[in-house]
């Protein structure tokens, strides 16, 4: 991270999965997965840590530094910034539910980087930006095909009558 010029940065990004108490199934997949998108060059992981949150609401982090046995994840862990502070590890963890663990990444998105650059370099900055989750994608393919359906079942009624 730190031999990057701040102009050539791509679009940070952060995301938390959480895993609902009695709920997890660690198989190592998510560390393969993670390592490819590293391999690939598609993204840079600029800190990572893992929260617990217990019933009572307290929070305990542990970076990944803090972990003896780290596989795949050695290569990735030497590159991270410890960017998270106390503050952002509080206000990451209230979207938690108690009794659930939770992985943190801020990564870099690489792919980006180029188009990031060009466009700072053409006066542009980025104003806003957002994702949507897929669990809202879902749900609204679900109604358009309820909509759809019901359109259809207007229009053979009509068509009979």
């Amino acid at each position: 991270m730190t031999n990057t010029s701040l102009d050539e940065l791509g679009p940070i990004d952060f995301v938390i999965v959480e895993f609902p108490a009695g709920e997890t199934n660690f198989t190592g997949e998510i560390v393969d997965e993670l390592v490819k998108l590293v391999d690939a060059g598609t993204i840079r992981i600029i800190d990572a840590m893992i929260l617990l949150k217990d019933q009572d609401g307290s929070v305990e982090a542990t970076e990944l530094s803090d972990i003896a046995d780290l596989g795949p994840l050695q290569a990735i862990e030497a590159e991270l910034a410890d960017l998270l502070a106390a503050d952002d590890v509080i206000h990451l963890a209230a979207a938690m539910d108690p009794g659930s663990v939770a992985g943190v990444l801020v990564y870099e998105n690489l792919w980006s980087a180029p188009f990031a650059s060009a466009a700072r370099r053409a006066g542009g900055q980025l104003i806003a930006n957002g994702r949507i989750p897929i669990q809202a994608i879902i749900a609204s393919i679900a109604a358009d095909d309820e909509l759809a359906e019901e359109i259809t079942e207007a229009l053979e009624a009509e068509e009979g009558a």
